[in-house]
C-alpha cells in the first residue's frame, strides 16, 4: 500500500470517529481527493479499507457515504461488547502482571482529574484515556482472538463522542467503575472483575441511548 493511500485512510478514518464526517454524509472520490490532497487512487482504497471496517457504506449508483447507525444496532453493539469485555476482564485478573497495575492507577487519576473540570477538550482527553484502559485490560487478557473480535465493535460508538453525553454523576460513576475493576484485577479476583466490567458498558449503553433517544440528530 502506498504512504499516500495509507495517509488518506487514517485522515478519513479520523474524520468518521471524531464526527467530523457525520453519520450518513455522502464521501464523493473527488471531492475527498481535493480535502486531503491527493489522486482519487488513494481515496478509492481508503473508501475500500473504511467499507470493510463497516465505517463505511458502498451502494450501487449511490456512491459511499458514512454509515449510520440506529439505536438498535447500538444497543446490539453494546451488548456485545459488554459479553466480550466482560469475559477479557475475568480472563485479565487471572492472567494480568502487577508491572501494569500502576499504569491503569495513573489513567484513573487522569481521568478523574479531567471529569473533575469538565471541558470539552478534557472530555476528548478522558475518552482517550479510556480508550487506553480498556486496551490494557484486554491486552492483560492475553487473547489476540479475543483483541481481534473486540476491534470490530469498540469503535463505532466513538462516532457520537459519547463522553460528551455524560451528567457529572454519569461520568462520576464511570471513574468509580473504573476504580473497582483496577481493585479486582489487583486482588486477582475474575467474577468480580467481570461483573464490574459488564456494569460499565451497559451504563455506557444507557447513557448514549438515552440521549439519542432525546436527541436524535446525536
Amino acid at each position: 500500500m502506498t504512504n499516500a493511500a495509507e495517509d488518506a485512510y487514517r485522515a478519513l478514518r479520523g474524520a468518521i470517529l471524531s464526527g467530523a464526517i457525520r453519520p450518513g454524509e455522502r464521501l464523493g472520490e473527488m471531492e475527498l481527493s481535493r480535502q486531503f490532497g491527493v489522486s482519487r487512487t488513494p481515496v478509492r482504497e481508503a473508501l475500500r479499507r473504511l467499507t470493510a471496517e463497516g465505517l463505511v457504506v458502498a451502494e450501487r449508483n449511490r456512491g459511499a457515504r458514512a454509515a449510520e447507525w440506529t439505536l438498535t444496532d447500538l444497543q446490539e453493539i453494546y451488548e456485545i461488547r459488554a459479553r466480550l469485555e466482560s469475559y477479557g476482564a475475568a480472563l485479565a485478573a487471572e492472567r494480568i502482571e502487577a508491572v501494569c497495575l500502576p499504569k491503569l492507577d495513573q489513567l484513573c487519576e487522569e481521568m478523574e482529574d479531567r471529569a473533575r473540570r469538565m471541558k470539552p477538550d478534557d472530555l476528548e482527553q478522558i475518552a482517550t484515556l479510556n480508550a487506553e484502559l480498556h486496551g490494557l485490560v484486554i491486552s492483560a487478557a492475553g487473547s489476540p482472538r479475543l483483541a481481534s473480535l473486540l476491534s470490530a465493535v469498540v469503535e463505532v460508538p466513538l462516532v457520537v463522542r459519547a463522553f460528551r453525553l455524560y451528567t457529572p454523576d454519569a461520568l462520576a460513576r464511570s471513574m468509580a467503575h473504573h476504580r473497582d475493576l483496577v481493585a479486582a484485577l489487583r486482588t486477582g479476583d475474575p467474577q468480580w472483575a467481570s461483573s464490574t466490567m459488564r456494569a460499565h458498558v451497559l451504563a455506557a449503553r444507557t447513557v448514549l441511548l438515552t440521549s439519542m433517544k432525546n436527541s436524535p440528530d446525536l
